[in-house]
């Protein structure tokens, strides 16, 4: 009788649990097919891993652009068509602005573009520098970060003044020469209290804050001086306010600033980082984040358009740093990551939300002029989300009624790399010097002319409408990119799809790092 109870009991219970697990199983594929997050395991937060051998390699070519754009006196020249250029640059202020570097295919120095270059390369170094390392890129991107930092060091002078443009645009474009033979006068170009440039001083101190935080370790008397020049340069932006292009209208055919009010908030969340001042905290979270932060609407990330990258920036602040935050603090700081995954959601195809500016081969697509631009960065910031969220064991992120996973950040981030080194409808790199398809013809007056060539102002431009490959190359040059149907034509004339520039060098190498093998997001910058 007893027995027999018991065996009753048992199957009952059996019963109920096979109910529940058909249940679970029930419930458990209906979320599965509410999300498209990646079933894949998550790489386990630690030490770098073994490099991916594709990217790499591509970071090795990619970091030598800079050392292709070099102004000055070259130091261990590893280029062996580039020579030493512009040493007078800034003699008629009795300043060396020898160094930096030219803007693109010509030999202007842009301050603007400049400076976010160096904001850009500053910040790869810091979240993936360990990645660079097992390649062997840290290095050189220390020293060619330092290369800018000098020049912009050198270009403030004082509190209040900023020299931000070496070169007359004009003029300089009605050449075409090799650097190291250029004649024309150089004109040199400031801002200051009366002719305000509240953009490009806020983006040249966030290059300053953040490569203060690179050299900390290693030398801190230069961290100490770019530190004081970062403060000096925010105060100054923010005091006197105004932009650069309606100071200097002649700018605005070249880069055009759209707005100051980015980069104020931009400056402020490096110095931050740089000091851990709570000032610069609430200066972003407060009124001006009210007026210039767009929450809830996500922005293309872009030398004109910092939120982006401010909003993933301040978002480490949540995933790692909250302690000792005011509640005021910690609120608007939510809203730079509600914002930050808004454009996180945007990137994602799968996402309800996914922004339709694409091409059929998947790359992010928004301007005509230097396409990959936008690519680039947006994979960049993907990458460093998707790190955040690993590091942080963020196991999800929501968009509208789906949730994504690291892992899938990490894929659009991949398959932007991945369409820029050759996976794409034409088969071909737009990395010179990467792959054996790569452009041929790029706009670039150094490379396009024979280092033995002797030429002027103008009897170079047979060189520019010559039919014959470029006899160097601009090997880590970052074109503009394809157009919107995927067509590209390689042609020296297209300077609009065939000019490498500068911050897209930073731009790739940011990315190429955060991909070339898998690590945990750095949680501190100290």
């Amino acid at each position: 009788m007893g027995e027999k109870s018991r065996s009753r009991g048992w199957c009952g219970w059996i019963i109920v649990l096979i109910v529940l697990a058909v249940v679970v199983a029930a419930v458990v594929l209906t979320i599965k097919k509410k999300s498209n997050h990646s079933n894949e395991a998550a790489p386990v937060p630690g030490p770098p891993g073994a490099p991916v051998k594709k990217y790499g390699d591509a970071l090795q070519i990619a970091m030598q652009f800079f050392d292709v754009q070099k102004s000055g006196e070259l130091v261990d020249n590893k280029i062996t068509w580039r020579g030493d250029s512009a040493l007078k640059d800034g003699s008629e202020e009795n300043l060396d602005l020898s160094k930096g570097m030219y803007d693109a295919g010509d030999h202007m120095k842009f301050g603007f573009p400049l400076a976010y270059t160096a904001t850009m390369l500053s910040w790869a170094i810091l979240e993936y520098g360990d990645q660079m390392d097992t390649v062997k890129q840290l290095e050189p991107a220390k020293d060619s970060l330092k290369w800018i930092t000098d020049y912009l060091i050198n270009a403030h002078p004082s509190a209040n003044v900023l020299y931000v443009q070496v070169g007359d645009p004009e003029s300089d474009h009605k050449c075409w020469e090799r650097p190291e033979v250029m004649t024309e006068k150089r004109p040199l170009t400031q801002v200051n209290t009366s002719s305000p440039g509240t953009d490009v001083a806020a983006e040249t101190a966030a290059a300053m804050a953040s490569a203060s935080l690179v050299f900390k370790k290693i030398d801190s008397k230069y961290s100490s001086t770019l530190l004081t020049h970062a403060k000096q340069l925010f105060t100054f932006a923010d005091k006197y306010r105004g932009s650069y292009s309606e100071s200097i209208p002649d700018v605005q055919t070249y880069y055009n600033s759209t707005g100051y009010g980015d980069e104020l908030l931009w400056a402020a969340s490096w110095l931050y980082h740089a000091t851990k001042d709570q000032m610069y905290l609430q200066y972003v979270t407060e009124q001006n984040g009210k007026s210039y932060a767009k929450w809830g609407s996500p922005t293309w990330f872009s030398w004109d358009n910092k939120l982006a990258g401010t909003q993933v920036l301040l978002s480490r602040i949540i995933f790692f740093d909250t302690k000792g935050l005011s509640d005021s603090s910690q609120s608007g700081i939510q809203m730079y990551r509600m914002t930050a995954e808004a454009v996180m959601c945007g990137l994602l195809s799968d996402s309800p939300t996914a922004t339709s500016s694409r091409t059929d081969g998947g790359l992010i697509w928004v301007s005509e002029w230097n396409a990959l631009q936008h690519p680039v960065a947006s994979a960049f910031l993907a990458a460093l989300y998707s790190d955040y969220m690993l590091t942080s064991r963020t196991g999800h992120l929501k968009c509208d009624s789906n949730s994504f996973s690291p892992a899938d950040l990490r894929k659009f981030a991949q398959s932007q790399a991945d369409y820029v080194l050759g996976s794409n409808p034409l088969e071909m790199s737009f990395l010179v010097g990467y792959g054996d398809k790569y452009p041929k013809y790029v706009h670039h007056r150094g490379a396009s002319i024979p280092a033995n060539a002797k030429t002027g102002c103008t009897d170079g431009f047979k060189w520019l409408n010559s039919t014959d490959p470029n006899p160097n190359v601009a090997i880590g040059g970052l074109v503009g990119g394809p157009f919107k149907n995927e067509t590209y034509i390689d042609s020296r004339n297209n300077s609009m799809q065939g000019e490498p520039t500068t911050y897209n060098g930073a731009l790739i190498v940011g990315l190429l790092s955060s991909l070339v093998t898998t690590s945990s997001a750095v949680q501190s910058f100290y």
